[in-house]
């Protein structure tokens, strides 16, 4: 007896039982022959039967196959994409039939149900799209519920490197969280996470918004400054990572806005694992509350030689150098020191002595403040 009989013989004993669509049906025994079409093996296996109710597996739902691709095609409609991923949830009735007949038969080695179902909304979408399969890593990815009729589409982040110059005082850093979701997005915040954009995040945020799409943005900062300082030079470098982004590769150039200007945006693998070495050439204006004998400014020249400890209330204890120290007598009181330090030293602290040491209150000898300090350039290594 033929191969293709002894699977004639075996629908046969199937299908005298239960009532099986052409794609369930012909699932079960294509590989065997090495046909790509469940279909229309299917077909040809039931040319003597005439299907009175719907298929025992899978209730006719591979009918139903065009709605959902229409799903796929509405819900992706404003996505500039080239490769796409798909995944099915169908009722777990149907995965208990289809094993049910799978072990009955001993049907072995064959594609499941969902499977199939997956495998066709591919072979659809990419007909009517001429877009991509990717299974490993695709720039969206289809979520299709079959139970509930509705498709949800996730795009894949993008991480965008820059860096940016403040020009102003008096702008933050970092943007304060919508305070209806406290930053996962919602209704109230355009799903954005942050509700204003008044803050270099949340300047760099709408720029990207408005050329990316996306949901909500999230930063990884090289370093960081207050309120009240200057970034100049080169910029601080930052990552940022945009979730769900409608459009993947537009145009970016550098930006100039009121106060803040955005150099050498790029598009890149991933923000980096670990945090990334670099120096800061920081300008401080200190106040001292006794005047200043010309003579101490000698004894900074000694901070390039000295450890900075830094102690934390934690219990922590970290070390933090400097490499240059260059300081200007402005008045009796008022001097400017510019430093150049390994990154995230504590400025303010390391001025008034709040558990660093050494620290300039303690080498002058009279308690000290800083006032205002800059950043004239931060130098990743």
């Amino acid at each position: 007896m033929s191969n293709f009989s002894q699977i004639t013989s075996a629908a046969n004993q199937i299908l005298k039982k239960y009532d099986l669509c052409d794609h369930c049906l012909g699932r079960f025994f294509s590989k065997q022959l090495g046909l790509s079409s469940n279909k229309f093996l299917g077909k040809k296996l039931k040319i003597n039967y005439i299907s009175k109710n719907k298929c025992y597996i899978c209730k006719n739902l591979f009918n139903d196959l065009d709605y959902f691709l229409k799903l796929m095609l509405d819900s992706s409609s404003n996505y500039v994409f080239k490769t796409y991923g798909v995944g099915a949830i169908i009722k777990p009735s149907i995965v208990d039939r289809d094993d049910f007949l799978r072990s009955k038969y001993n049907l072995k080695g064959i594609d499941s149900v969902k499977t199939d179902i997956t495998k066709e909304l591919i072979k659809l979408f990419t007909k009517k799209t001429k877009k991509i399969m990717n299974a490993l890593d695709p720039e969206i990815t289809f979520t299709l519920n079959l139970k509930d009729e509705s498709c949800e589409l996730r795009s894949k982040s993008i991480t965008i490197f820059g860096r940016y110059v403040k020009s102003k005082r008096g702008i933050p850093q970092k943007q304060k969280s919508c305070d209806n979701c406290f930053g996962k997005g919602c209704m109230m915040c355009n799903f954005h996470g942050i509700s204003e954009f008044e803050s270099v995040e949340g300047i760099i945020s709408k720029l990207l918004f408005k050329k990316f799409g996306g949901t909500t943005t999230k930063f990884s900062w090289i370093g960081g400054e207050d309120n009240s300082s200057l970034v100049l030079g080169s910029g601080r470098p930052f990552f940022v990572k945009i979730k769900n982004p409608s459009k993947r590769k537009p145009v970016l150039l550098d930006r100039k806005f009121d106060f803040i200007s955005l150099y050498n945006l790029k598009i890149v693998n991933a923000s980096p694992k670990k945090p990334l070495n670099f120096n800061s050439i920081i300008k401080i204006k200190i106040f001292t509350t006794s005047q200043i004998d010309s003579k101490i400014f000698k004894k900074l020249k000694d901070l390039i030689h000295t450890p900075i400890v830094i102690y934390e209330k934690s219990g922590k204890r970290s070390e933090k150098k400097i490499f240059n120290v260059k300081y200007k007598k402005n008045s009796k009181n008022i001097f400017t020191m510019t430093i150049t330090a390994e990154g995230g030293f504590p400025i303010k602290r390391f001025i008034v002595g709040d558990d660093v040491l050494p620290n300039i209150s303690a080498l002058f000898d009279t308690p000290c403040v800083a006032q205002e300090f800059d950043f004239l350039d931060i130098i990743v290594e």
